[in-house]
């Protein structure tokens, strides 16, 4: 992709984006993710009727007369984007690539943040930590991050959501909001998943498309696994085939679903073939 095509693929993501963020998300947004609680902000003398148990006794000590801690309502945040750019997110079949949605519903949440004041991080992955960008506030920050979701390309076409988990606990030091947006078609990430909720609020946004559900009966296919190169001859024909596979598709939903429960994740589902706004809202209202 050259310069100006990216740059006009960069505002239309732009225009639309930011415009749903304003009308739309950042009422609901503010709403899920306004401050965590409560942050200490200074010092001062006591004064009759205050709370004793927010004495600093180190600073009363100091001067021999009391002094208590002021707290005040904690509300700037950080916003991290857990991105997966794996080989699979190259698929789609109704009105986009899973890395196309993915794209844009980062756009929609980064500019939700600007409108919220907040900063705004990003996490690209496979089964590495492909790019750290640091949290940072602004249009000009947010226009690079949509940037590069369009022109990175990944070391690996493979998925670990393992290790985006764990680099974000020991790079993000303050508690922070994190969005993983990937399709979770991955092995077991619940442990990791455990460990960063405890310490961050974690919200999962599981993209798919309509096709990944069943396979069609189309006859002999060569299919191609995206993260592996892997090739098959598929008999989509056979019955027994069509059913394994829509068996597998089923019970890797309600695992991942199940993951996300037991972790007390917030997650939304969102497809290619249908409007991300709904389940979006739907899931900022739930919380």
């Amino acid at each position: 992709m050259d310069a100006s095509e990216l740059i006009k693929k960069v505002r239309r993501i732009e225009i639309k984006t930011r415009g749903l963020s304003r009308h739309i998300f950042a009422g609901e947004y503010h709403s899920a993710f306004k401050g965590r609680g409560i942050a200490f902000s200074e010092v001062r003398e006591y004064q009759y009727g205050d709370d004793i148990r927010n004495i600093d006794w180190n600073v009363t000590a100091r001067f021999s007369h009391p002094f208590i801690k002021i707290f005040e309502e904690e509300r700037e945040l950080t916003v991290m984007l857990l991105i997966d750019v794996s080989g699979s997110g190259s698929f789609g079949t109704v009105n986009s690539y899973k890395k196309d949605l993915m794209t844009e519903v980062a756009a929609v949440l980064s500019f939700s943040a600007i409108f919220n004041n907040d900063k705004t991080g990003v996490i690209f992955f496979s089964d590495r930590v492909e790019k750290f960008i640091p949290p940072l506030k602004g249009r000009k920050h947010i226009l690079r991050i949509i940037r590069e979701l369009l022109d990175y390309h990944p070391v690996s076409s493979k998925t670990n959501i393992d290790i985006p988990l764990r680099y974000l606990t020991n790079a993000i030091k303050k508690r922070c909001t994190a969005f993983i947006l990937s399709d979770f078609l991955v092995p077991d990430f619940e442990e990791a998943l455990r460990i960063a909720s405890n310490k961050h609020d974690i919200v999962a946004l599981k993209i798919s498309d309509p096709a990944e559900e069943s396979i069609p009966d189309i006859g002999m296919v060569k299919m191609i696994d995206a993260e592996t190169g892997e090739e098959k001859w598929i008999d989509t024909s056979s019955p027994h085939v069509r059913k394994v596979y829509r068996d597998w598709w089923k019970g890797n939903l309600e695992k991942t679903r199940s993951s996300f429960r037991r972790c007390g994740v917030d997650f939304a589902e969102l497809s290619t073939g249908s409007d991300y706004v709904k389940p979006l809202i739907k899931m900022f209202e739930n919380r």
